[in-house]
C-alpha cells in the first residue's frame, strides 16, 4: 500500500520510520518533509495546508492511507476534505479540531463535562480583560485563543506583565485573528506530565505515558519551546494516578464527547499538571505531540498501520496497542538562539557515524548538494531505548557529543530524576 504523511518535524519523520517497518507498505511519500524523513520516504513539496494540493495528490497517486501530523491541516478540515472524496486518512475531523483549534472552545468543554482543570476567563476586549485581572492572583496564565506555533502561552508574574501582554494580544494582534481572544487562567503549580491516546468512536486508548521537558535551559529555566527532551515513561504515572486519570479525566471526554454529538477518530494528546497529586488537563492537541513521538514510537510494538486502519474503522481495542518493557529517552539538538531568532543552514558532522542503538530523528534539517543541512530551531532528536530510564540516558549522552554544526545546543539534565 501507499501511505501519505503530512508534515515536516520530527514527529513525521518518527512516523515515517515505523511506518516503513509495516509489511503492509511499498511506498511511503512525506510532504514536504526534511532531511531525515528523505531517507525512509520520497518527499514531495507541497506545504501542509494546501489543503487541495495535498488532496490531488492523494488522488492522482492512488494513496491508500494519509496520516496527518501538523494541527493546521486539521483545523483547517482537511480530514473532512479527504472523506468528503472516499479517501482513507488518519486525524479528527474539523469539528473535533476544535478541541486544539479554539482554547476557549475547549475549556467550556472542559467546565461543562466537569474536566479538571484551571479556572479561567475569556475576553475579547482589551478593557474588560483588564478588569479581569482583578478575579486571579499571581502568576497568571493567558493564552491567546487559537493556533500560535505553540507560542501564544505567557506566565506574567505581576500585573504590569499581564497588562502589557493583553495590550501584545488585544491591542497590538501580536498574533493576528488567533489572539483576537484570550483565556485567562490561574497558574497550576505542578509536574508536567503529556498522555497521548487513540480515539475511535469516541472511545480513548491511552498510549505509554511521557514528559515533556519544555524549558530551553537546564534546571527547567528559561522560556517555554515546542519541546527540548522527553522520556517514557513518566515516574509520575502511578497506578492510584492512572486510575484518577481514567476516572476524572477519560471517561468524562468520552462523555462529553458522545454528547456532543462528535465522532472523534485520531490521536487525543492530553498535557496534564499534576498537582499535588491531583490530576488537570492543561491542554488538548488534537494530534501526535512532538517531541512525545519521538520517545513513544520506539517503544511501539504493534504495526502503526494497523492501528491506523482500526482507528479509522472503529475495530480497535486496547488489546491491539502493545509496547516494548523497554524505557526510552529522546534529546532535542537546536540552534543558537531557540526559541527566539536563530540562523540556520549550517552543515551537521556526525550524524550518520552513531552507535547501532542510536535512533535519530530529525526535526528541521535538510539535504543539500549532498551535504546535511540545519533547517529549524529544534533540528534533531536524539533517542534510545533502555532496559530503565538511566541506561537509555547514558546511550544518547554518550552520543550526542559526536553531532556537531554551529551553534548546537542540548539540555544536559533530560531524565535527572531531581528534575
Amino acid at each position: 500500500m501507499k501511505v501519505l504523511v503530512i508534515g515536516s518535524g520530527g514527529r513525521e519523520h518518527a512516523l515515517c520510520w515505523k511506518i516503513a517497518q509495516s509489511e503492509r507498505v511499498d511506498k511511503i511519500y512525506c510532504a514536504p518533509g526534511n532531511g531525515g524523513t528523505s531517507l525512509v520516504a520520497e518527499n514531495v513539496d507541497i506545504k501542509v495546508n494546501d489543503i487541495e494540493g495535498l488532496l490531488n495528490f492523494a488522488i492522482d497517486n492512488s494513496i491508500d492511507l494519509t496520516v496527518v501530523g501538523p494541527e493546521d491541516p486539521l483545523a483547517m478540515g482537511i480530514v473532512d476534505r479527504f472523506e468528503e472524496r472516499g479517501l482513507k486518512i488518519f486525524g479528527p475531523n474539523e469539528q473535533c479540531a476544535q478541541l486544539e483549534r479554539s482554547k476557549s472552545f475547549a475549556k467550556q468543554f472542559m467546565k461543562k463535562y466537569k474536566i479538571p482543570t484551571a479556572n479561567y476567563m475569556t475576553f475579547d476586549n482589551f478593557d474588560e480583560a483588564i478588569v479581569g485581572l482583578d478575579d486571579f492572583s499571581y502568576p497568571l496564565v493567558i493564552k491567546a485563543d487559537g493556533l500560535c506555533l505553540g507560542k501564544g502561552v505567557e506566565i506574567c508574574n505581576t500585573r504590569e506583565e499581564a497588562v502589557q501582554v493583553l495590550e501584545d494580544m488585544l491591542k497590538n494582534k501580536k498574533f493576528g485573528e488567533e489572539g483576537t481572544t484570550v483565556v485567562m487562567e490561574e497558574f497550576l503549580d505542578g509536574i508536567e506530565a503529556s498522555l497521548l491516546c487513540f480515539v475511535t468512536g469516541n472511545r480513548l486508548f491511552p498510549m505509554e505515558s511521557a514528559k515533556d521537558y519544555k524549558r530551553i535551559y537546564e534546571g527547567d529555566q528559561g522560556p517555554n519551546t515546542g519541546g527540548v527532551g522527553c522520556i517514557s515513561p513518566s515516574p509520575l504515572f502511578t497506578k492510584e494516578l492512572k486510575e484518577k486519570v481514567g476516572k476524572e479525566i477519560i471517561e468524562r471526554i468520552e462523555y462529553g464527547l458522545r454528547s456532543e454529538g462528535m465522532d472523534y477518530k485520531g490521536i487525543l494528546y492530553i498535557g496534564l499538571m499534576i498537582v499535588k497529586g491531583e490530576p488537570k488537563i492543561l491542554e488538548f492537541n488534537v494530534r501526535f505531540g512532538d517531541p512525545e513521538t519521538e520517545v513513544l514510537i520506539p517503544r511501539l510494538e504493534s504495526d502503526i498501520v494497523d492501528l491506523f486502519e482500526r482507528t479509522i474503522d472503529g475495530s480497535l481495542a486496547q488489546s491491539h496497542i502493545v509496547w516494548k518493557e523497554d524505557c526510552s529517552l529522546t534529546v532535542v539538538m537546536t540552534s543558537k538562539g531557540y526559541p527566539m531568532d536563530y540562523e540556520k543552514g549550517y552543515e551537521i558532522s556526525g550524524w550518520d557515524k552513531l552507535d547501532e542503538d542510536i535512533i535519530l530523528y530529525h526535526n528541521g534539517t535538510k539535504f543539500e548538494e549532498g551535504k546535511l543541512l540545519t533547517n529549524g530551531g529544534r533540528v534533531l532528536s536524539v533517542t534510545s531505548l533502555g532496559k530503565s530510564l538511566d541506561e537509555a540516558r547514558g546511550k544518547v549522552y554518550s552520543n550526542i557529543n559526536n553531532i556537531q554544526y554551529y551553534g548546537a545546543y542540548y539540555r544536559r539534565d533530560i531524565g535527572n530524576k531531581s528534575i
